[in-house]
């Protein structure tokens, strides 16, 4: 008697069989989320179906994955917009960071992204640290033009200058 829990459309091939079967999960050597992939039935019924990595590529079963594939391409076009909406507006700012520096210039310590991002944080823009893209850590006074990458397709610069503290800068004044 077939175990009814394991019917699958084993579609032949020739001289091997396969199997049609639905990702539910992305898995690396085969496809993407949402993908119809024919592999081997050992394959399906050992590693896939168990794993619950991909299900039987019924009708039913394709309508819920295009319907949930929609709803996943509506958030991304969303956030993609709030993405770009955020790179236009932190495009228009600049960042001052105050930095303990020697007469010449040089700081004592660095900035890094972990400070940009906490200065870009204060004035209302959700930026993190890993959208900041810095060659290397800032070590002189001045001014230096940061990229940031939201996205694949959303980038922008944002101005960045590094000035002394002001404890520092009325001293060399006196």
């Amino acid at each position: 008697m077939p175990n009814k829990r394991h019917q699958h459309a084993e579609v032949s091939t020739g001289h091997r069989a396969v199997i049609e079967l639905l990702l539910t999960e992305e898995v690396s050597s085969l496809g993407k989320q949402g993908e119809i992939v024919r592999v081997r039935p050992g394959y399906a019924r050992n590693y896939l179906l168990p794993y619950g990595l991909a299900t039987v590529a019924t009708d039913a079963n394709k309508r819920r994955v295009e319907k949930h594939r929609v709803a996943q391409a509506g958030v991304r076009a969303d956030k993609l917009k709030a993405l770009q909406e955020l790179a236009n507006t932190v495009s228009k700012y600049s960042v001052t960071l105050e930095a303990n520096a020697t007469p010449e210039g040089h700081l004592y310590g660095s900035i890094v992204a972990n400070d940009i991002s906490k200065a870009l944080k204060s004035a209302s823009y959700a930026v993190e640290p890993d959208n900041i893209r810095l060659e290397g850590p800032l070590k002189e006074l001045g001014m230096y033009t940061v990229k940031l990458h939201f996205a694949p397709d959303v980038e922008t610069e944002v101005k960045v200058w590094v000035v002394p503290t002001a404890a520092a800068a009325s001293a060399a004044k006196a």
